[in-house]
């Protein structure tokens, strides 16, 4: 249990009367020492106005009674003193405890899960700076527990479609109301793919987001990466009638993870190809400096307004539902595995269908 000498309130009031203490101390020791000379000086000068010899034992007796009512009087003027200062401490300890108190009490709801409490800032500075600090604590925890449940319910959501269609044939399969073809089976075998592509990729975010991946620096060229990501998409391209240019890439020496950032190009290749309309075009273009490395691939498609360019990025946002794709999980896992790599993904566009560009950017690497 802990003591009671380890209370702030009881070190606050202790403080004061030691404060005052030692003042008092230090008066009764100067005034012993100094009191008995002053008043010695003061007697010797009343001696040589007085008769000699008649005046000396009144002259004494006034001395000594001086010397006794003069120490009465500081010992009092201490004791008074000291129970004036403890009685000030009490009143300054409740005052700088009360707002502790309340921001302890808040602390203890915080921790219960009332994450909207928030706590009035006391008048003292440091209180306020600690008032603040706990507030933002509580902001951070309530923004936390809004996207906790906002996953949730998405999560629920992406994978109800799929199990509700396998469900679906499942029910016919067993009445009798599908029969048992090849195109039944295989239908179900992608809504199953498809469960199974959401889970991965759940991990794969969850994973990343964590600092859980291992991943293997070396020095590479992006532009490489982004050559070998486009040739083996380049049959989907065809096949939905796109193209896809690489152009001459410069030399984008940096240090990374080739089979992350080969995800990474996967993902945004990927989601420019799903919203470029037949005959439009991907290009893949980058530059590099002195301090960093960039490439962007531009895509001429549906493009973005200004909404949809902040929340571009978010878990399972999809500007357009109706085109064909993931789940919206893919620009999240890139900007997180670019995040992981010390660089950045930006995306701008001119506007809804106007296209949009989407650049990553690396530290550069002489090595």
């Amino acid at each position: 249990m802990r003591r009671r000498s380890d209370s702030l309130r009881v070190r606050m009031i202790l403080s004061h009367v030691a404060v005052v203490f030692a003042g008092v101390v230090t008066v009764l020791i100067s005034t012993s020492l100094l009191a008995p000379v002053f008043i010695a000086d003061h007697i010797a000068a009343m001696q040589q106005m007085a008769d000699s010899g008649a005046g000396t034992s009144l002259i004494e007796d006034f001395e000594t009674g001086l010397l006794l009512a003069f120490g009465q009087a500081v010992f009092f003027g201490a004791v008074a003193s000291t129970v004036v200062a403890l009685i000030v401490g009490i009143v300054a300890s409740n005052r700088l405890l009360r707002p502790i108190e309340r921001i302890r009490s808040a602390t203890r709801r915080l921790a219960s899960g009332a994450y909207s409490e928030r706590i009035e800032l006391p008048p003292e500075a440091e209180l306020a700076a600690l008032a603040q600090d706990v507030n933002a604590l509580a902001q951070a925890l309530e923004e936390t527990e809004q996207q906790r449940l906002r996953l949730i319910s998405e999560v629920a959501h992406e994978f109800r479609t799929p199990l509700a269609t396998i469900k679906g044939y499942m029910e016919g399969l067993v009445d009798g109301v599908f029969p048992p073809t090849a195109e039944v089976f295989a239908a179900t075998g992608r809504e199953a793919a498809r469960l199974e592509r959401l889970a991965t990729d759940l991990s794969e975010l969850s994973r990343v987001q964590e600092g859980a991946l291992d991943l293997q620096f070396e020095p590479l060229d992006l532009g490489d990466v982004a050559r070998d990501v486009a040739e083996r998409l380049s049959p989907q391209f065809e096949e939905k009638g796109v193209m896809l240019r690489t152009g001459d890439l410069p030399e984008l020496r940096a240090l990374a993870d080739r089979d992350r950032m080969a995800q990474v190009f996967t993902n945004v290749i990927g989601n420019a190809l799903s919203y470029t309309l037949q005959g439009g075009t991907v290009e893949i273009v980058g530059r590099a400096t002195p301090d960093v490395v960039a490439l962007s691939v531009t895509d001429t498609g549906r493009g973005l307004d200004s909404r949809q360019l902040d929340a571009v990025f978010d878990r399972f946002y999809r500007a357009d539902r109706s085109a064909p794709g993931g789940a919206g999980i893919g620009l999240t896992i890139a900007r997180s595995l670019v995040q992981a790599h010390r660089g950045t993904i930006d995306v701008s566009s001119p506007g809804p269908g106007r296209g949009a560009v989407f650049t990553i950017t690396l530290p550069a690497t002489t090595s």
